[in-house]
């Protein structure tokens, strides 16, 4: 979608989501409301990603949507003041990746992530299981044996990602 300049870089938002499908649908429903944005997926050629990172850059748009697949080396985006995580990747990993994007060097103000989780689905799943990886990653950085606190059934649970 064309987009002219918006007045202001502050609280540029950047919305990641794993499906294409999902960004679709977002797309359709800002298109009715007027609601001006930048979009990057997979099938984004080249030269048009880096027009559409530069207009983000600028301020062009109120949102920036982006396939979490897409998202890849050498997208600096520190106008964004919020990411929003539209649904949970399997790895927690790819997603801080995404995160990251509005982390970069020349970042003048903070940065809030948000995750978009509905209740008893298996997106709670997916973020539940990601704190275990996590804590699990932590525990053997920092040399702790957390497999040795665990129980038998936690690790199984764990493993067969019935958390």
């Amino acid at each position: 979608m064309a987009s002219t300049p918006s007045t202001s870089l502050q609280n540029y938002p950047l919305g990641f989501s794993q499906f294409v499908g999902h960004l679709q649908l977002i797309r359709e429903y800002l298109d009715v409301r007027g609601v001006r944005y930048q979009y990057l997926d997979g099938a984004t050629p080249g030269k048009e990603r880096q027009l559409r990172v530069d207009a983000c850059q600028r301020g062009d748009g109120d949102l920036f949507l982006i396939s979490l697949k897409a998202d890849g080396v050498g997208l600096n985006l520190t106008a964004a003041d919020y990411v929003i995580h539209m649904d949970p990747w399997w790895n927690p990993a790819v997603e801080d990746q995404a995160s990251d994007r509005a982390h970069r060097m020349g970042q003048q103000r903070p940065v809030t992530i948000y995750r978009i989780i509905a209740k008893q689905t298996i997106e709670e799943k997916i973020v539940a299981l990601h704190s275990h990886k996590r804590d699990l990653a932590d525990s053997l950085l920092e040399g702790a044996d957390i497999s040795g606190k665990m129980s038998v059934h936690d690790l199984l649970t764990l493993m067969q990602g019935e958390v």
